[in-house]
């Protein structure tokens, strides 16, 4: 690298005291971008030589610049650094991450792109290079150096307005600054008010970031028709805008829209493969379609890309284990599902393990095998002592008790689904579906609509109570409600929103607050992602120091892990 004089280039601004870090696995790089820092004036840098050891010192400090190499040798590259890195919050808005890579493929690009660094700077590197990417993606990102300790503090509608007060001290930057606004607003679950920046932003002009950003508050309120344009009409303009390939692929899994949203699934994993949530929904939607081949390539990629991932997910070992049983491969299928129980454990993973051993001894012929699988799970099931599992599980358990002839606890367990999601169309139609198959076709339409109107009646009355005052018997029927519909999200969140009004009209109960919390806590166990979650957080969050100290590292713990859930806390019935 040459030698270029820092006071010259860096137009004033003070390297010294910045915090830096360079993540790259060949000792002689480190030491050619730590000297190349140095002559800069940098005192304080960090190295690390793995992407493990990145995580660990980017959890302990807050850098202010990160050069990461993409290919780290074993275990994470640059991409799944960066995108653990987005996902736990560990980077401040004015923090600049800039890709150091000899990479030039097209799927690593892309990859690292959609986590968004801010440069992607292609080696070999000299010194000046360095300084000039630096020196102006630096100055680019000052303009969020103000909202930096509200964003730490996890108070985001403090930097949101932050950011708006910046907008008129710096027009030149109003549209980065509007931006990270909306992206604060939906952070602190303000999903409107996130939407009326979009809107703002798209009266000046069409940035496909706001219109993806609006199609996904659309989608997020029911209007589903509407996202898909929007999403359709981002891709016509931009066929490398990865996010709204995966926006429009759900929204047409929600409109029950199966091939179409393959077809969308397809085209972005060929654009941009290196995605663990993208491979893992075209596999499992592909599995859907009963498409083997897609199936099993998606989920053999997403189990190679997963590996070293935050993303990693036992789903992929289960559904390719239902690709080698209907290929009739049953000793893979059986040592896929041994690795997962082996690499993700608990009673959850195990009991999903066995549903799929189930299924596959079944798909492959060896009908004595899967009814005794079968056998088992109806055991299991006239345990009252056990805890119904989660919705996917008792459709897959459903699905194969009925294939393995028995009736009575499959049709159990689909009411039971059906009155815990008694308002999620599309969920019901993969209901009716399994009912189908197993030719009970009118039958289950009619079980479908009795238990759909039982949980409706159920939340009504707790709603009814509490509107008519009776906070007091209000939560002691919702108390019973989630006992018998522990999975059902309107009934947690009307039950969560009745013990915070009770809070907030008759004073802190710490037995009450941590009641609410437990129930929200249920919720991100059982579904994370939930509309909900982050704005009844933050409420519970200001009611008390003690509740806000707790909820506030709930809330914490949740976003670390899942990232911003956008939507209003309406109360809601029906």
């Amino acid at each position: 690298m040459s030698t270029a004089p820092a006071a010259a280039a860096d137009g004033g601004i003070d390297w010294a005291e910045k915090r830096y870090l360079i993540i790259d696995d060949f000792v002689g790089i480190r030491q050619l971008l730590r000297e190349s820092l140095r002559n800069l004036g940098a005192k304080h840098i960090d190295q690390a030589s793995s992407g493990g050891e990145a995580m660990v010192l980017l959890a302990k400090t807050r850098y202010d610049v990160v050069l990461c190499d993409y290919n780290l040798g074993d275990g994470k590259n640059g991409q799944q650094v960066l995108e653990e890195a987005r996902i736990r919050n560990l980077m401040l808005p004015s923090s600049v991450w800039l890709m150091v890579s000899a990479e030039k493929s097209v799927e690593s690009v892309m990859g690292a792109a959609e986590h968004q660094p801010d440069a992607y700077i292609i080696k070999p590197i000299t010194e000046g290079v360095l300084l000039t990417r630096l020196n102006r993606v630096w100055l680019k990102k000052q303009i969020f150096r103000d909202i930096d300790q509200a964003f730490a503090d996890k108070d985001y509608l403090r930097a949101a307005r932050l950011c708006e007060e910046q907008v008129a001290h710096n027009p030149l930057h109003a549209i980065e600054l509007l931006r990270m606004k909306a992206t604060l607003l939906l952070k602190a679950g303000e999903a409107e008010q996130a939407g009326v920046v979009y809107e703002q932003v798209l009266q000046d002009r069409d940035y496909n970031w706001a219109r993806c950003g609006l199609g996904k508050i659309r989608m997020t309120n029911g209007d589903l028709e509407a996202a898909r344009m929007m999403f359709q009409a981002v891709i016509a303009d931009n066929r490398f805008y990865i996010d709204a390939f995966d926006q429009l692929a759900q929204s047409f899994q929600l409109q029950g829209k199966t091939e179409e949203s393959f077809d969308v699934l397809q085209k972005a994993a060929k654009l941009s493969p290196n995605s663990v949530p993208r491979q893992r929904s075209l596999g499992q939607t592909a599995l859907k379609l009963g498409n083997i081949p897609v199936a099993e390539k998606a989920f053999r990629k997403c189990i190679e890309i997963g590996e070293f991932s935050v993303r990693k997910t036992v789903d992929a070992y289960l559904g390719l284990a239902r690709v080698c049983g209907q290929k009739n491969d049953t000793k893979e299928a059986i040592r896929l599902l041994n690795a997962a129980v082996h690499q993700f454990g608990g009673d959850q993973v195990t009991l999903r393990a066995k549903i799929t051993e189930g299924l596959v001894y079944h798909e492959s012929g060896d009908f004595r095998r899967a009814r005794k699988s079968g056998d088992e799970l109806e055991a299991m099931l006239a345990d009252t002592s056990r805890q119904r599992p989660d919705t996917d599980t008792c459709l897959d358990m459903a699905t194969l008790l009925f294939a393995v002839g028995v009736k009575e606890a499959p049709v159990d367990l689909l009411c039971y689904v059906t009155r815990n999601n008694h308002d999620n169309s599309a969920l019901l139609e993969d209901v009716q579906k399994i009912f189908d198959r197993a030719r009970m076709a009118d039958e289950g339409a009619e079980l479908i609509k009795t238990a759909r109107l039982e949980a409706t009646d159920i939340m009504n009355k707790g709603v009814l109570l509490w509107k008519t005052g009776k906070l007091v018997e209000a939560i002691e029927w919702m108390r019973s409600a989630r006992r018998s519909l522990p999975h059902n999200m309107r009934i947690l969140f009307n039950s969560a929103q009745i013990l915070i009004s009770h809070l907030q009209q008759n004073g802190y109960d710490s037995a009450l607050a941590d009641e609410a919390i437990g129930v929200l806590m249920h919720v991100d166990a059982i579904a994370p992602g939930q509309q909900r979650f982050a704005q009844l957080m933050e409420q519970l969050a200001m009611l008390a120091p003690v509740s806000g100290v707790v909820a506030a590292a709930a809330a914490s713990e949740y976003e670390a892990e899942h990232g911003p859930v956008p939507e209003s806390t309406r109360f809601t019935s029906q």
